[in-house]
């Protein structure tokens, strides 16, 4: 029994530094593709949003369409990048935060829904009349570690901090 609690401990002794450099480094990868072939996507397409509007939450549905095409693209092109690189991470993690609640409310969240039963519904991929908020969900569980913990120190967050804090 000794034993086994011994190897565990040395495991765990490997593993907890590791995870410092690149538990994160997966999300924020990933993150950074998604958002950033989002942006790109946009960048290189017409806007739309005056089609969904409406549906955006209080201020983003008073703000010019124009306005919120150019801030969506640039969030999401620029928040991958800063994410790649783990430059302000937790900065643009929570601004992803913010832009997902938005695309859930405007685009993702079922018209109309009667009964939690029918909301559940919404929880997919595909789009048949109840929504299709699953993805941006998933998108918002993966930001909030890197709003709480940052990059890791895998990142240039992490350099610069110990420059600036003088460890």
């Amino acid at each position: 029994m000794q034993t086994l609690i011994d190897l565990k401990n040395r495991v765990v002794d490997v593993l907890d530094p590791a995870g410092e450099w690149v538990a994160l480094l997966p999300i924020r990868l990933l993150m950074a593709y998604e958002f950033g072939r989002a942006g790109l996507m946009k960048f290189n397409g017409s806007n739309w949003f005056a089609n969904v509007q409406d549906n955006f939450p209080f201020p983003f549905n008073v703000i010019p369409v124009e306005i919120s095409w150019f801030l969506a693209t640039w969030a999401e092109i620029l928040g991958g990048l800063c994410l790649v690189l783990g430059l302000f991470t937790r900065f643009w993690a929570f601004s992803l935060i913010v832009l997902t609640i938005v695309a859930i409310a405007g685009v993702h969240w079922p018209d109309d829904w009667n009964s939690l039963a029918e909301l559940w519904k919404g929880y997919s991929v595909s789009d048949k009349g109840f929504g299709n908020y699953r993805i941006p969900l998933l998108f918002l569980v993966m930001l909030v570690p890197l709003v709480f913990k940052g990059a890791g120190r895998l990142s240039l967050d992490h350099v610069l901090d110990r420059k600036f804090s003088g460890r």
